[in-house]
């Protein structure tokens, strides 16, 4: 089956995972949980929310989730991307700086062009649910992972193209901000998997319910 022929893209067996890996409060705000200054747009000034809830139960499941990953790609949007290539190659010490280098990118964008400045780094140009189906009918068989990018995440919801959500749900609220599910409906999902962190963080694995596993 070409995946460009797709409502969605849950049906064929052979062709790669979408997988979204989301950090979340409790009344569903993805926006900015790393750092104050990571996205203030419509005045959000909540940023940073997550940090103090980090622990070893945390990092010991999110990078057992990651290394599985490896064999795929990660995907951005073009804001998330700038975001992390600004922070994350400076971040010395941090096995994660290494798994990001090293990892196959690939940016949605109608704006940037190529060469893009981190290494290992894919241009998908246009609209990018229809990048997206393109480079799954070239690469039938190529996972892919993405990290925060909440407008080309919903675009791909909307679609019915995600596999699966791993979201680390917090428990705090911040009030107003860009939440994951705004404006989506993605039906129900089944739970697949659960873990509960030291500091109260519920790192919940999702798939669409009457999905097979893949």
């Amino acid at each position: 089956m070409n995946p460009a022929t797709w409502p969605g893209r849950n049906q064929g067996a052979n062709i790669g995972r979408i997988v979204a890996v989301v950090n979340l409060t409790l009344d569903g705000v993805m926006q900015a949980p790393g750092r104050a200054d990571e996205d203030t747009r419509n005045g959000f000034a909540g940023g940073g929310w997550a940090h103090p809830y980090a622990d070893s139960v945390q990092a010991r499941v999110m990078g057992a989730h990651m290394a599985a990953y490896t064999g795929g790609g990660l995907l951005f949007g073009r804001r998330t991307y700038q975001d992390f290539f600004e922070f994350w190659p400076h971040q010395t010490g941090n096995p994660f700086t290494e798994v990001l280098d090293k990892a196959q990118k690939f940016v949605c964008s109608r704006t940037l062009a190529e060469p893009l400045p981190w290494q290992n780094s894919t241009l998908l140009p246009g609209d990018g649910v229809a990048a997206v189906r393109r480079l799954h009918a070239e690469q039938p068989d190529l996972d892919l992972v993405v990290l925060g990018s909440g407008e080309l995440l919903r675009s791909l919801m909307r679609a019915g193209m995600i596999d699966e959500y791993l979201l680390s749900i917090h428990p705090l609220t911040v009030g107003p901000g860009a939440r994951l599910f705004d404006g989506v409906d993605v039906g129900p999902l089944r739970l697949t998997d659960s873990v509960t962190t030291t500091t109260g963080v519920l790192i919940a694995t999702y798939r669409p319910a009457g999905e097979e596993s893949r």
